[in-house]
Formats: C-alpha cells, sequence, structure tokens
C-alpha cells in the first residue's frame, strides 16, 4: 500500500501551566489536580452540544514537541528498552497523545479539565467523551507495568514537577 500523507487540522488549542516537557507529568494520573483549559476554536463549538454531561473525556492531540521518533526507548516508570507500541512515549513514529482527562466545566467553547498532563499550546485533535459502558475492561493486563512500584511511579511520572498543580491555566 503506498504511503500518502495526512493531514489533521487541529479543532482548537490546550492551554495549562507546563511549559517545560521535562517537568510536565507523564500521564493524567499522576496531575489530579493540575487544572487546564480546551479552547474549541469557533467554527467547531457547535460539536460541543451536550459534552457537559459527561464527566471525563478523552483528548487526542499533536505531541508538537516530541523528540525524533524512536522504535526503541526506555519508558520513564522503568530503565529496561522497550518497544514504543509497548509504551507511551512521546517520540512515535506519530506524534499523537491520548489522555483521558476530567472535566470540571464549559464556558461557550472552552472546557475547564483537570488532570492536564499536556504542554501549554498544544494542538488538539479531537474529543471524545468517556464511556464506562464502551471503555471499562475487565481482567485487563497491564504487561510489564504489573512489576512497577507504586510509589516509585507516582515520583517518575510527576518528572520533577512541582508546581502547585492547582493554578488555572490562563
Amino acid at each position: 500500500m503506498p504511503e500518502r500523507p495526512l493531514a489533521f487540522k487541529p479543532i482548537g488549542v490546550i492551554h495549562t501551566a507546563h511549559t517545560k516537557p521535562g517537568e510536565t507529568p507523564i500521564q493524567p494520573r499522576y496531575a489530579p489536580a493540575c487544572k487546564g483549559r480546551v479552547v474549541v476554536f469557533e467554527e467547531y463549538a457547535a460539536g460541543l452540544k451536550d459534552i457537559e454531561l459527561f464527566s471525563h473525556l478523552y483528548l487526542v492531540y499533536h505531541l508538537h514537541q516530541a523528540g525524533e521518533a524512536k522504535l526503541l526507548t526506555k519508558p520513564f516508570l522503568q530503565d529496561d528498552v522497550r518497544g514504543v507500541f509497548a509504551t507511551r512515549s512521546p517520540s512515535r513514529p506519530n506524534a499523537i497523545g491520548l489522555s483521558l482527562v476530567k472535566l470540571t466545566g464549559r464556558e461557550g467553547n472552552q472546557l475547564h479539565i483537570e488532570g492536564a498532563d499536556m504542554l501549554d499550546g498544544t494542538p488538539l485533535l479531537d474529543i471524545k467523551p468517556y464511556s464506562a459502558r464502551f471503555d471499562q475492561v475487565e481482567n485487563a493486563r497491564d504487561g510489564w507495568q504489573t512489576d512497577l512500584d507504586d510509589t516509585v511511579a507516582w515520583e517518575r511520572g510527576r518528572r520533577g514537577y512541582q508546581g502547585e498543580g492547582n493554578k488555572e491555566a490562563t
């Protein structure tokens, strides 16, 4: 199958207090109090109808400051080399990020979120609501992550982030 370039147009931008990749929590789990604001461009605002009925949202975004793609990488939570597709490393062949965040409010085309683990100014590609009916998986396997100590994972997951976390992103 011949390669054809794909083009995605951002539907908005994500604002957070995170400005340095090395100080940004690696997953929403390690950023529960980190607030953010999602600004959906006006041309897509009608698509937000009824979104406030959901408590959590998947944000799909472009990892605009990710480094060069690496097929083998050391995950932040472990020192063993893993295949990139067995990790959530940002240095991927297609720099696409996914975060499950808590929706705390909506004002017009702006969504207020908690669990913001992305950099300020991140281009938003899509929003999908979390649905326990469709997304909850029983007896899921966590692969190599099962061996991680929760305390160590928490410390590494925050990646040196020392900010208040409760500060509203501007």
